[in-house]
């Protein structure tokens, strides 16, 4: 079996050394390589192509670029993205989790857990995508909701007319940032794998 391979994004050196030092000697993980700025790591992930990761979600001191490009990344990559941060609210953590269309978050006080979640989020939907899944679809109607799933080329039974579906299906990719149907299925194909 193929080793998962990572990519982190952080700008704080002392915990890419951290990052370095736990990854090295686990069989199953292998780093791709260390970024210190969003634009590196961006640059990197469309070059090596890694399974997961990791992003600092306070880079140069501003939430907006470690989770704009956690999102840059989602919407280009077939990567799983995992969150890293120091802020323990949960409000900010979902917040950026969501926009980011993160896999899952690791808080950098609870570095033990990050192998664990690494390997769990290589795998599948964990509890942490479901969470963060069900947070993205709170800024949807029931009716999106169901419009999505058929989207998503789920068998759904839609008792609205051919141009309200439509009408909500453009709402559903509006209010989700997305700009096609394509999109759409790339970003929830990690939810719902």
């Amino acid at each position: 079996m193929n080793p998962i391979r990572i990519l982190a994004v952080d700008d704080d050196l002392d915990f890419r050394y951290l990052l370095t030092q736990m990854l090295l000697g686990q069989p199953d993980l292998e780093l791709a390589a260390v970024c210190a700025t969003a634009q590196e790591g961006c640059a990197a992930v469309a070059r090596l192509q890694p399974d997961i990761v990791l992003m600092d979600l306070e880079l140069i001191g501003s939430y907006t670029d470690g989770a704009d490009a956690a999102r840059r990344i989602r919407m280009q990559t077939t990567a799983r993205v995992l969150i890293l941060t120091a802020d323990d609210n949960p409000e900010t953590v979902i917040r950026a989790s969501v926009h980011a269309f993160a896999s899952g978050y690791v808080l950098k006080s609870q570095a033990s857990m990050l192998l664990p979640t690494i390997r769990e989020t290589a795998t599948g939907p964990t509890p942490q995508s479901h969470l963060i899944c069900a947070a993205l679809l709170q800024a949807l109607t029931v009716a999106e909701r169901a419009v999505l799933r058929q989207m998503l080329g789920q068998e759904v039974q839609l008792y609205s007319s051919a141009k309200t579906i439509a009408n909500q299906q453009t709402s559903v990719l509006h209010k989700l940032g997305l700009p096609d149907r394509n999109m759409l299925r790339h970003i929830f194909a990690v939810y719902l794998s």
